[in-house]
C-alpha cells in the first residue's frame, strides 16, 4: 500500500506531463494546420500569371499617357510662342514692304508736284490763262494718279505710323496746290478744302486719308519761296502790282505762321522754315522798294533780320525820303 502511495504521486507528474505534450501536440498540429490553410488560401488568391501580365501592361500604358500628356503640355507653349512669332514676322514683312511703297508713291508725288510748280513758274502777261490751265490739269493728275496710289496703301489706321514715309511728298502737294489756288484766284487753299478733294479717293467703308496740320503748315511755308519767285520774275516782266499784291499775301502769312512757330514741336522743320520765310519776305520787299524807291534801297541793304522783323509787326508800307511811314 505503502509502494502505491508512493507510486500515486509519479504516476500523477507522468500524467500531467502526457497531458501538457498531447496539449502541445494538438495546438502545433493546429498551428501547422492553420498555416497550411493560410498559405493555400493566399495561393488560391494570388493573381495568375495572365493578369500579372496584364496589370503590368495597364500600368505601363498608363505611364505612356502620362509621359505623352506631359511632353504634349512641355510641347504647346513653344510651339504657340513660334506661331506668334510667325505673326510677328509676316506683319513686319508686310508693313516693311508697304513702307516701300509709300515711300516710291511720295517720290512720284514729290516730282509730279515739282512739274506743276515748274509750269506756273512759266506764266507771263500773253500765257497766263493757257498756263494755269495746264498747271491745274497736272495737278489734278498728280491726285488721281499718284495721290490715289498712296490713298490705296494707306486705307485703315496707319496714317500716323507711315506719316514720315510720305510727309515729303504731301507736302510738295500742298505747296503746288496752293501756288495753283493763288495765282488764279488770288487766295490760299485751306487744310479743308484740300481734304475735301482727297475724300472721293478713298473707300466710303474705311477711315479716309487727311492731310494733317503739320504737313499742311510745312508746306504752306515752302509756299512762300516760291511766291518769291515769281514776284521777282513778274517785276521783271513789269507787272509791278501783280509783285506786290505776293508781298502783302507772304508777308501776312508770316506774320500768321509767327504766332503758330512757338507753340510747334522743336523736332519739326518749322524753325529753319520761318528763317528761309523771312528771307523770302526781304527779297520781295528789296525787289518791290527798288522799282518804287530806287535811291532809298540802300536803307533796306542796311537793315538787319530783326529790322525787318519789327518793320513787319509794325506794317510798314512805304519808305519816303528816308522816312518809315506808317498806316
Amino acid at each position: 500500500m505503502a509502494e502505491r502511495a508512493d507510486a500515486g504521486p509519479n504516476e500523477a507528474g507522468s500524467v500531467v506531463v502526457a497531458t501538457t505534450s498531447v496539449t502541445i501536440l494538438a495546438s502545433n498540429r493546429q498551428m501547422l494546420y492553420s498555416s497550411a490553410s493560410l498559405h493555400r488560401h493566399f495561393y488560391l488568391m494570388a493573381p495568375k500569371p495572365q493578369l500579372i501580365r496584364r496589370l503590368a501592361d495597364s500600368t505601363m500604358q498608363g505611364t505612356t499617357k502620362k509621359s505623352r500628356l506631359i511632353a504634349t503640355a512641355s510641347a504647346s507653349p513653344s510651339s504657340s510662342m513660334k506661331d506668334y512669332f510667325s505673326k510677328y514676322a509676316e506683319y513686319l514683312n508686310q508693313f516693311n514692304d508697304k513702307r516701300e511703297r509709300v515711300v516710291k508713291a511720295s517720290r512720284d508725288i514729290t516730282i509730279n508736284s515739282k512739274k506743276v510748280i515748274f509750269q506756273v513758274h512759266r506764266i507771263s502777261k500773253n500765257n497766263k490763262d493757257e498756263v494755269l490751265e495746264r498747271a491745274e490739269k497736272d495737278l489734278l493728275a498728280v491726285r488721281d494718279q499718284h495721290i490715289a496710289r498712296l490713298v490705296n496703301e494707306l486705307q485703315g489706321t496707319d496714317f500716323w505710323k507711315l506719316r514720315r514715309a510720305y510727309s515729303p511728298g504731301v507736302q510738295e502737294y500742298v505747296e503746288a496746290a496752293t501756288l495753283c489756288k493763288f495765282c488764279t484766284s488770288g487766295t490760299l487753299l485751306n487744310l479743308e478744302e484740300i481734304n475735301s478733294m482727297l475724300l472721293p479717293l478713298s473707300d466710303a467703308s474705311l477711315e479716309p486719308l487727311q492731310i494733317n496740320i503739320l504737313d499742311y503748315i510745312l508746306g504752306l511755308a515752302d509756299l512762300t519761296g516760291e511766291l518769291m519767285r515769281l514776284a521777282i520774275g513778274r517785276i521783271s516782266d513789269g507787272e509791278l502790282e501783280y509783285a506786290e499784291r505776293i508781298c502783302r499775301f507772304v508777308r501776312e502769312i508770316y506774320r500768321e505762321l509767327t504766332l503758330v512757330a512757338p507753340k510747334m514741336d522743336d523736332t519739326s522743320d518749322m524753325k529753319q522754315k520761318m528763317d528761309t520765310m523771312l528771307q523770302s519776305v526781304m527779297k520781295i520787299e528789296n525787289a518791290c522798294y527798288s522799282v518804287h524807291f530806287p535811291c532809298e534801297i540802300y536803307l533796306l541793304k542796311e537793315t538787319t533780320i530783326e529790322d525787318h522783323k519789327t518793320l513787319l509787326h509794325e506794317h510798314v508800307v512805304c519808305i519816303s525820303n528816308g522816312k518809315v511811314m506808317y498806316p
